[in-house]
């Protein structure tokens, strides 16, 4: 039987992760929801361990500079581990996304504005790395194992805190990587949970082609709003092997809409979390199966990715 549950909305001690549980069963009657809320790193981002990995694995190679892609979460990641380690930080952000680059600027690190989408910010971290003294740091660069390392520390903190594995984990789905790298460490611990990965409807290949085959969009039928914009991919890097990720554990993929990412960031407001609408995604994933179909028996856990 699960453990009691802590009085509404009080954190389960998390020292040695640095995030806590909260209790949001309320949002839910009848069944036990926590939220994982990574969103309380320095940087807050869900990314940070990974980006930490990277670091680490880069400057153990030698280097000492890296550059990487992104579309907000993952640039503030990574220019606070270049930040601690000492490190110079290039992030590659298109155009207007994000709060241009001034969250990425405070923590040390460069700048480069591209136009296009994030896909295009991909390519122009890549043929930086190639033409200069830096290192490609992106999800599926040449230290992707580090970043599959870094995303499995939420697992390996909810082992740490729970008396038995949830019944279901739920996600964020972007490129796909945490899926993977959450997928391979249950299989470590031997915990049969499944995981549910929730995006922004219509805007990412993972979501359109589940269950199956992978294809990507075309780049001009992806919308980004203010709310959806980390979640917005035509290609999602490594959304194949995602999926299969996924199934794996008998899990689903499913969309949300912009209301209910602002409906979700909102009604966790009331328990102390306080993500921005698309940190909440996956929470507004649960919510939306509490509505349609109900949720499966047992504990729920859902990660909270991005403030």
């Amino acid at each position: 039987m699960p453990t009691p549950a802590p009085p509404l909305s009080a954190p389960v001690p998390s020292d040695a992760f640095g995030t806590p549980l909260i209790d949001v069963s309320a949002l839910v009657p009848g069944v036990r929801v926590l939220v994982k809320d990574e969103t309380r790193y320095g940087s807050g981002s869900h990314k940070e361990p990974a980006a930490r990995a990277v670091v680490a694995r880069a400057v153990a190679d030698g280097h000492r500079h890296v550059t990487i892609a992104t579309c907000g979460n993952y640039g503030r990641a990574m220019a606070a581990a270049c930040q601690v380690a000492g490190v110079e930080c290039t992030v590659v952000l298109p155009t207007g996304w994000s709060d241009g680059g001034a969250a990425m600027v405070a923590a040390g690190a460069r700048v480069h504005l591209v136009d296009g989408s994030y896909e295009d910010a991909v390519d122009e971290s890549r043929r930086l790395a190639a033409a200069g003294d830096c290192v490609d740091g992106n999800v599926d660069g040449p230290y992707a194992e580090a970043v599959f390392e870094g995303h499995g520390v939420v697992v390996s903190a909810l082992r740490a805190e729970l008396d038995e594995p949830p019944a279901v984990l739920w996600l964020p789905v972007g490129n796909g990587t945490t899926a993977i790298a959450v997928r391979r460490r249950l299989d470590l611990y031997g915990w049969d949970t499944t995981v549910n990965a929730v995006g922004s409807a219509g805007n990412n290949p993972v979501l359109t082609s589940w269950p199956g085959p992978y294809r990507t969009l075309p780049p001009e039928s992806v919308t980004t709003t203010d709310h959806n914009q980390p979640l917005v991919n035509w290609h999602a890097l490594q959304g194949d092997e995602a999926m299969t990720a996924i199934a794996a554990t008998g899990g689903t993929v499913l969309g949300v809409d912009d209301q209910e990412l602002c409906d979700a960031r909102d009604a966790l407001a009331a328990h102390g979390a306080f993500p921005t609408a698309a940190g909440a995604v996956a929470m507004a994933g649960l919510l939306r199966t509490a509505r349609s179909e109900g949720l499966v028996p047992g504990l729920h856990v859902v990660v909270l990715s991005g403030r």
